[in-house]
């Protein structure tokens, strides 16, 4: 889902205008981002948690020339970690496909 169909969306859901339900959008991206910035916590429950995570540095492989290792200098990272609910719907949604397909047919043994 691009962010023009996440706009979309809440339009449909909420009906606001457009350029509202895109407001309202581009307003959450910018709070979570900010907070973010602030080394803060974003929690929605049942959805999940976005958080900032300290990456140490670390010795890495050129890509271009496997022989060359590189430093690779320590970061911060945004991390996201789905929530219970959030998991359980995927979950639920994969276990819908997997059923709909017909189970693999086991290969005939030959006789000896």
């Amino acid at each position: 889902m691009t962010k023009a169909e996440l706009v979309e969306f809440v339009r449909e859901k909420t009906n606001l205008r457009k350029v509202d339900a895109a407001n309202a959008v581009a307003a959450m991206l910018e709070g979570v981002k900010d907070t973010l910035q602030k080394q803060g916590k974003v929690q929605i429950v049942g959805f999940g948690t976005f958080e900032v995570r300290q990456r140490s540095a670390r010795t890495g492989r050129n890509p271009q020339d496997p022989s060359k290792t590189v430093h690779i200098p320590a970061k911060k990272v945004p991390v996201f970690k789905a929530g219970k609910l959030l998991r359980e719907a995927v979950d639920a949604t994969v276990a819908k496909k997997a059923a709909k397909k017909p189970a693999p047919k086991a290969a005939k043994k030959g006789k000896k």
